[in-house]
């Protein structure tokens, strides 16, 4: 991702899992992380794999394409 993409990346998740009511927690429970890992992507610019990518946009019904800044459509 470039870096403009990783922050929009990172503000995304941020928005999608406090839209969602989920702590940083609960939203790595979900996915089969520790709480550090979600930190990792909303604060420091860390990204997940492809599989996970898609286990988020899965879990918020949205597309790839918009976690990653790409588009501003959700689907």
């Amino acid at each position: 991702m470039k870096e403009g993409r990783t922050t929009l990346f990172s503000e995304r998740i941020r928005e999608l899992r406090k839209a969602h009511g989920l702590t940083q927690l609960e939203f790595a429970k979900k996915l089969g992380f520790n709480r550090g890992t979600v930190g990792d992507w909303e604060t420091r610019g860390k990204e997940p794999s492809f599989i996970t990518l898609c286990d988020i946009a899965c879990l918020f019904d949205v597309s790839i394409d918009y976690l990653l800044g790409y588009s501003e459509h959700t689907h």
